[in-house]
């Protein structure tokens, strides 16, 4: 375990929590000392909610470190079971309250026999598995339960719906754009003449999830949420899944021709030729765009992608396949997953990192002085000290990547907004012209800034002085290869001769 200021994953009770709060009257519990107990605040800022968070933290003080947690942990359990009346509590241990190490199994079953709603405890293993793992757990986990439970009573429903249906499985809380994401795929889905069976986890009922084998198939539009689900469902009820992403022009129509196959498979009649080919010619601009001088004008421009696997993924098969730009690399923060991610992005970019470590992608942004970076929150703040601009296409993300107008990433609309993300994230034109002219409206001290917040040489007043005379559009590029110059030759002070001889050796 290390320390770190920046995770692009939350440890694994975020994900349960995320989950588990996105079902509708569904209560978490979350069994956690003080500083765990943050989800609260950060569901109802970044989401806007105007409800309080269905979620309670269960203290972990002295006394329960004494005594232990057994009557604390059930009396909150039974205590919002009366208050709230939920369908599910489900319980949760953090990382630091693993450490005790306490029966929880055993706090559940004796809560339950007090409780009118059900009781589950997360079955995640907290010291293994991050955020995004445990969420995908927690889902399959609840899906489990209740089918298992209404098969017990003979409950479950026997036949498909009479038309095409499907269920949208890894909607849910504090997800990158996932709202906006729903309402372009039911759309999507009513324009193909499919019935939405069923939206989990956001805003469904455990009591509905007994009627998630009517739907014909299901669709997963993000791979970190939603894949241990439909996996279970194919296994234990023969339901297919399609796992394309609907981002950009191609995956889109790759992904309604998937659906096309499954519904014919099973007995339907549909051709969706037609619709994809007006949709892409006449709804959707980006390949209108990607004919057009504007789009001409990225053609060999260098970028790079990182992010979660759905998003980067994706998005660097359209920054290369669709829009002729040069991904340098493209990467990836899910280990866990890191197969499938090198086999969707081979033949797309030069290079393939897979990383959960903030520093070294900043050090392979500097190292390759992009265009544009296309991001998290992480990349955006590397951006702005390297003078890079930054598109944020993934999770983790700042509040004002939770946009309150419609914008989403998948469908056809999502594609005329991805169009204008990368468009306004280089720098082009005449705006290019100027800044080599002018140099901007930069501060010194913003201009001079490189990938670290400090430096560990002296720069001399005759030394500043021309730097400054720089155009301030490559002014990061250069002081970062002299000081880089300096370094490997032992100098501890920059000065004018320093910043010639390095020009002269590296050309910077």
């Amino acid at each position: 375990m290390k320390l770190a200021y920046w995770m692009y994953t939350g440890p694994a009770h975020i994900g349960t929590l995320r989950v588990a709060s996105s079902f509708k009257n569904v209560h978490a519990i979350m069994h956690a000392p003080l500083g765990d107990d943050y989800f609260n605040v950060m569901r109802s800022m970044l989401e806007r909610e105007r409800n309080f968070t269905p979620v309670t933290a269960s203290i972990v003080d002295r006394h329960v470190l004494a005594q232990g947690s057994q009557e604390k942990v059930v009396d909150n359990i039974t205590r919002k079971d009366q208050e709230l009346t939920p369908d599910l509590i489900v319980l949760t241990p953090t990382c630091t309250s693993s450490i005790l190490q306490e029966d929880l199994h055993n706090f559940v079953e004796r809560a339950q026999m007090d409780c009118q709603g059900d009781i589950l405890l997360a079955d995640v293993n907290h010291y293994r598995v991050n955020e995004l793992q445990a969420g995908d757990r927690t889902l399959e986990q609840i899906v489990r339960f209740y089918l298992q439970k209404s098969q017990k009573k003979g409950e479950l429903p026997q036949e498909k719906t009479p038309n095409p249906s499907v269920n949208i499985i890894g909607i849910s809380t504090l997800g990158f754009h996932n709202q906006h994401d729903c309402k372009e795929l039911k759309k999507l889905m009513g324009d193909l003449g499919i019935q939405i069976n069923l939206v989990i986890p956001e805003g469904a009922s455990v009591h509905e999830l007994k009627n998630l084998p009517q739907a014909w198939f299901n669709l997963i539009p993000y791979r970190e949420i939603g894949l241990m689900t439909a996996n279970y469902l194919e296994a234990e009820f023969g339901i297919p899944y399609v796992d394309i992403t609907p981002m950009g022009v191609v995956n889109t129509a790759n992904c309604i021709n998937r659906i096309q196959q499954v519904i014919n498979r099973l007995g339907g009649n549909v051709d969706y030729q037609e619709f994809i080919e007006e949709q892409t010619l006449y709804i959707s601009q980006a390949a209108w765009f990607s004919r057009s001088i504007d789009c001409q004008n990225l053609t060999g421009k260098k970028a790079v992608v990182f992010g979660d696997n759905t998003h980067a993924a994706a998005m660097t098969k359209i920054l290369a396949r669709e829009m002729g730009i040069h991904v340098v690399w493209a990467g990836t923060y899910c280990k866990h997953d890191s197969e499938w991610f090198r086999e969707q992005v081979s033949n797309y970019c030069d290079e393939i990192i897979v990383t959960d470590d903030h520093t070294e992608i900043g050090n392979a942004i500097a190292r390759v002085e992009p265009s544009a970076i296309f991001g998290t929150q992480m990349e955006r703040h590397v951006g702005k000290r390297l003078n890079i601009p930054c598109g944020v296409i993934a999770a983790p993300v700042h509040i004002q990547d939770f946009p309150v107008g419609y914008k989403p990433f998948m469908g056809y609309e999502g594609t005329n907004q991805l169009v204008d993300l990368v468009y306004n994230s280089f720098t082009l034109g005449m705006e290019d012209h100027l800044l080599e002219i002018f140099g901007g409206h930069d501060t010194k001290e913003v201009i001079t800034k490189g990938i670290s917040a400090t430096s560990d040489l002296n720069w001399t007043k005759d030394g500043l002085a021309e730097l400054n005379k720089i155009p301030g559009f490559v002014r990061g590029k250069v002081k970062r290869n002299t000081e880089k110059f300096a370094r490997e030759r032992g100098l501890k002070e920059i000065n004018l001769e320093v910043l010639y001889a390095a020009k002269e050796t590296v050309g910077v």
